[in-house]
C-alpha cells in the first residue's frame, strides 16, 4: 500500500491507559497501541499463547465474561489459541481485555493462520462480489469484506469508485487494517484506502484512533446506483460513507412512487428520496433527518441528479408529531431510523424507540399507502421487529370519536398488510454461526 499514510485526526492525548475492573483471574492496566500490525502468519501454533474459554458454540465473538484463563504476557490485539475448558482446540482469535468480546475468532480449528488462508479469505470474499453477482453492472458502489458475515470479525470494507474504505469495529482489526488493505489493492481495481473507527467501537474497545487515508486520496467520490449519482465525503460520512446494503431497497421502492407523494424519513444523504424522484418519478419527495451535514449532502445529491427533493432538517419524532397534528399524509413513506440497539442493554428502549417510531409514522399514510420500514439493529430479531411494527398497528387508526387529532389521541387499529419483507443486499451475506450478521431487516406495508 503507498505508503507514509496521512492521519487527519488526531489522537487524543488524554487516553493513554484503560483498566477494567473484573478481568478473568486478574486486574491489569495495558498500555494499547493502534500502531500498525501484520497480518498475523503462524507456522507452529504452539508458539501462541493459549487462552480457555467456557464455550463449545462456534459463534465468532466471545465475550470476556467467557474467558476462564488467559496468560499474563498476553498483551491486547495479540491471537492467541483459544481452547475450551471442557478440552480440545476451538480455534485463533485475538484478545482484547478492555472489550465485551475479549476474543474474537479469526480461524477455526488446529491450523492457525498463514498466508494462504488471508490470501484465500480475501479472494473468496472479492469473488462472491465479482463472480456470482453482478452488481457491478448496477454500480460502483460495493460492500467487499462483511466482517463475520465474511469470516473476518471486526472490520467492513466498501469500494466506492476506486476508493476502499474501511471501517474497523475492534482494535485488533485496526491494528491490521492497513495490511489487509494492502491485499486488497491487489485483488481490486481500486487505488486508495480510507480507515476509520466510529466513536462507539473505540468505547466499546477502549482505544481511541485516528482516521487514516492514503496519499492522494479524494476527499469525495461520486458514484453511480441504477444510473443516478451519489456524492461521498470521507471526510464527514457515517460509517463508511454510503449505505450500501439498501440498494436494492431503494429499486423497490421506485416501483411505487410513480405520480404520487413521498416521504423519506431519517434521510441520511437521501438515498431513497433521490431514486424515488429519479428513478421513481414521485410528483413530491420529503426528506427529513436531524444530522445537518448529511441534509447537506442530500440537498448536493438531489442538485446533482437534478432532483426535486424538499430537505427539512428535524428531529423524525417532532417532525411526524407535526405532520399528524397538520394532518398531512403521503402516499408512499419510507422509516429507515439510525441504529437503535446498540447492546442488550439498549434492547428495551430501543423497542420503545421503534414502535413509537412506526406508530406516528403509520399516522401519515394515505388509505392505499405504502410503507416500508426498517432496523438495522442486529440484536431486535425479525420476529421481534415484526410484532413490534403489528403492535404498531393496532394503535395507528383514526383517533377514537370526541379525541383531540393529535399523536397523544386514543387510536383505533389500522388495517396493515405485509406484503413483502426484504434485507440487505446480496454483497452484505450473513454467516450462520453470527445470526446478527443479518442485520437489516425491512417490511414492507400496505395501509387501508
Amino acid at each position: 500500500m503507498p505508503a507514509p499514510y496521512r492521519s487527519d485526526k488526531p489522537r487524543r492525548p488524554d487516553r493513554p491507559q484503560y483498566r477494567r475492573e473484573n478481568r478473568p483471574r486478574h486486574a491489569r492496566t495495558f498500555e494499547i497501541s493502534t500502531a500498525p500490525r501484520p497480518l498475523d502468519v503462524v507456522d507452529d501454533a504452539a508458539s501462541l499463547p493459549v487462552v480457555t474459554v467456557r464455550t463449545t458454540f462456534p459463534h465468532p465473538n466471545i465475550f470476556r465474561k467467557r474467558i476462564a484463563h488467559v496468560p499474563d504476557s498476553v498483551q491486547p490485539g495479540d491471537l492467541v489459541a483459544v481452547d475450551s475448558t471442557e478440552g480440545g482446540r476451538l480455534g485463533f482469535g485475538w484478545y482484547n481485555p478492555m472489550a465485551e468480546v475479549g476474543i474474537r475468532i479469526v480461524r477455526w480449528g488446529e491450523v492457525p493462520p498463514d498466508e494462504a488462508f488471508w490470501d484465500a479469505t480475501l479472494e473468496r470474499a472479492v469473488s462472491l462480489r465479482r463472480d456470482l453477482f453482478s452488481i457491478s453492472e448496477q454500480t460502483d458502489a460495493v460492500r467487499l469484506l462483511h466482517a463475520e458475515g465474511d469470516f473476518l470479525p471486526g472490520i467492513v470494507v466498501d469500494q466506492y469508485a476506486n476508493v476502499l474504505s474501511l471501517e474497523a469495529f475492534s482494535l485488533a482489526m485496526f491494528q491490521r487494517a492497513e495490511a489487509l488493505a494492502t491485499k486488497l489493492l491487489s485483488l481490486t481495481d481500486a487505488e486508495h484506502v480510507v480507515i476509520r473507527t466510529s466513536p462507539h467501537s473505540e468505547t466499546q474497545e477502549g482505544f481511541d484512533a485516528p482516521v487514516i487515508a492514503s496519499p492522494g486520496t479524494p476527499d469525495s467520490v461520486t458514484i453511480q446506483e441504477f444510473g443516478t449519482r451519489f456524492r461521498i465525503r470521507f471526510d464527514e460520512g457515517h460509517k463508511t460513507g454510503f449505505f450500501c446494503d439498501q440498494r436494492e431497497n431503494r429499486r423497490k421502492l421506485t416501483e411505487f412512487t410513480a405520480g404520487r407523494s413521498v416521504a423519506d424519513v431519517c434521510c441520511y444523504t437521501g438515498g431513497f428520496a433521490i431514486q424515488a424522484a429519479k428513478l421513481g418519478n414521485a410528483s413530491d419527495v420529503t426528506a427529513i433527518d436531524l444530522d445537518e451535514t448529511a441534509l447537506a449532502l442530500a440537498k448536493s445529491n438531489a442538485n446533482l441528479n437534478q432532483a426535486r427533493v424538499r430537505c427539512v432538517h428535524a428531529d423524525a419524532f417532532a417532525w411526524m408529531r407535526d405532520m399528524v397534528r397538520n394532518g398531512r399524509q403521503f402516499d408512499v413513506l419510507v422509516l429507515d431510523p439510525p441504529k437503535l440497539i446498540r447492546s442488550r442493554a439498549e434492547l428495551e428502549e430501543g423497542r420503545r424507540a421503534h414502535f413509537d417510531l412506526n406508530r406516528l409514522a403509520m399516522q401519515l399514510v394515505k388509505p392505499g399507502g405504502i410503507m416500508a420500514t426498517f432496523t438495522c439493529a442486529g440484536l431486535l430479531s425479525r420476529e421481534e421487529f415484526e410484532k413490534l411494527v403489528c403492535s404498531a398497528a393496532r394503535q395507528a387508526g383514526p383517533p377514537e370519536p370526541g379525541a383531540a387529532p393529535d399523536e397523544n389521541a386514543r387510536r383505533t387499529p389500522r388495517d396493515v398488510q405485509i406484503f413483502d419483507r426484504t434485507g440487505a443486499g446480496p454483497d452484505h451475506p450473513t454467516a450462520t454461526n453470527c445470526p446478527e450478521s443479518d442485520y437489516l431487516k425491512a417490511l414492507w406495508l400496505r395501509l387501508s
